[in-house]
C-alpha cells in the first residue's frame, strides 16, 4: 500500500525505507485489529455493530462523538469498554444543572509548599485521554463552552492559564432523547465540533435475549488491551496520508453544500424544509471517515460507499428543520435519504 509517490510535490519529507515500513506496520495493525477489537467487545456487547463501527472510526481518526439514545442501551458500557481495549485513560462526567466549568476542567487551591503557601492547580476530569460526558445536554451552556475548548482547543483554561491536555483526546458524549424537561439544547457550534451524532437504539429480541441472559448469568469477561495511545497517534497520521481521488472529495462537498438553503445549487426539498444546513465541517469529517472505513474493509482508496455510509451520522445533526418541516412531519433522516438521491455520483468513483 503506498500513500505517496517519488513525483509527489508534497512539501513533507520523501518516504524512506523506515518510514514506510513503520506506515505499512499500521495499516497491518489497524486492518488487523478491526476484527479483534469487534471480538472483544463482543464479550460485553451484543449486536449495535453500526454504532461500534462508527465510534471506532471517530476514534482512528480523531474526532468526538455525540451518542443518542434512550436509556439502558449500554452507551456507557461500551465508552469504557473501548477505552479498555485502547488502554487509555477513562474519565466519567455526569452533567448536572449545577455542574460548573471547575468541576470538570480543575480549580487551584491553597497548599503549603517548601516556598510557603501558594496557590495550586488540581486538574479536573478533562485531563485524560476519553471522555465520557454522560447526558451532556442537561448542563449549563458555561460548562458546555468549558467543554467545548477542550474538543476543540485540546486545552482547558483556568484562573487565566491554559493548560494543556494530552493527546489522543476524545469526548464521547451522551444525551437522552426522552426526557427534555430541565435540559439545555447544545448550540450549533458544540454539535459541529462532533464528528458523528450516533443513533443507539434497541436491540432486536434475540439480541435483547442474549443480553438478558448473559447479565443475569456469569460475571462479565475481562478485556484484552489491544492498542496504546501511542498507537491511536499513529493511526491518526496514517489516516491522513490514505489517498483520496478528487472527484470523492468534490462528491463529498457536494453533498454537504446541497443541505444549505438559499444557494444556487440547493435542491427544492431543501429550500422548502431546512432552516439551517452543513457546514464546512461536514466534508471534512465525510473525508476523514471514509478513508478509516476504506481502510477497515481492506482498500488503500475511498470509494463512495464509505462516503454514503457515513452520511447520516455526519449530517443528522447539522442539519436544522423549520416549522414547516415539523408540520408535515418531516425528519433529517428524510432529508439525508433525498440528498443522497439528488447528489450526482462521481462517474469514476
Amino acid at each position: 500500500m503506498t500513500f505517496k509517490t517519488p513525483e509527489s510535490k508534497s512539501s513533507e519529507p520523501p518516504i524512506t525505507p523506515a518510514s514506510f515500513r513503520d506506515e505499512m506496520q499500521a495499516v497491518l495493525r489497524l486492518t488487523s485489529g478491526r476484527e479483534r477489537m469487534e471480538a472483544e467487545l463482543s464479550k460485553v456487547i451484543v449486536g449495535q455493530k453500526e454504532v461500534i463501527e462508527q465510534i471506532l472510526i471517530a476514534l482512528c481518526c480523531g474526532g468526538h462523538c455525540l451518542i443518542t439514545g434512550a436509556p439502558g442501551l449500554a452507551k456507557t458500557l461500551l465508552v469504557k469498554s473501548i477505552a479498555s481495549i485502547f488502554h487509555l485513560k477513562y474519565q466519567r462526567i455526569q452533567f448536572t444543572p449545577d455542574l460548573m466549568p471547575a468541576d470538570i476542567t480543575g480549580t487551584e487551591i491553597l497548599q503549603d509548599t517548601d516556598a510557603g503557601r501558594r496557590l495550586v492547580f488540581v486538574p479536573g476530569p478533562l485531563f485524560a485521554n476519553l471522555i465520557l460526558a454522560d447526558e451532556i445536554n442537561r448542563t449549563p451552556p458555561k460548562t458546555q463552552a468549558a467543554l467545548l475548548e477542550a474538543m476543540q482547543e485540546i486545552q482547558v483554561t483556568a484562573a487565566g492559564v491554559r493548560y494543556p491536555l494530552h493527546p489522543p483526546f476524545f469526548v464521547l458524549a451522551t444525551q437522552n432523547p426522552i426526557e427534555m424537561e430541565g435540559t439545555y439544547p447544545l448550540p450549533e457550534a458544540q454539535l459541529d465540533r462532533f464528528m458523528f451524532n450516533v443513533i443507539m437504539d434497541y436491540l432486536p429480541e434475540e439480541d435483547e435475549i442474549a443480553v438478558v441472559t448473559r447479565t443475569t448469568a456469569s460475571p462479565p469477561a475481562d478485556l484484552e488491551a489491544l492498542f496504546t495511545g501511542e498507537d491511536v497517534l499513529k493511526f491518526h497520521d496514517l489516516v491522513r496520508k490514505v489517498p483520496v481521488a478528487e472527484e470523492m472529495v468534490r462528491y463529498a462537498v457536494r453533498l454537504a453544500a446541497a443541505s444549505r438553503p438559499n444557494h444556487p445549487q440547493t435542491p427544492d426539498f431543501v429550500n422548502q424544509w431546512v432552516n439551517w444546513g452543513a457546514g464546512t465541517r461536514a466534508g471534512q469529517f465525510l473525508v476523514l471517515g471514509a478513508k478509516v472505513r476504506a481502510l477497515f474493509k481492506g482498500r488503500a482508496h475511498v470509494a463512495v460507499d464509505d462516503i454514503q455510509s457515513l452520511a447520516r451520522p455526519v449530517l443528522r445533526h447539522r442539519i436544522l428543520l423549520n416549522y414547516r418541516a415539523e408540520a408535515e412531519n418531516i425528519r433529517v433522516e428524510d432529508i439525508i435519504e433525498r440528498l443522497l438521491k439528488h447528489v450526482p455520483i462521481p462517474l469514476n468513483p
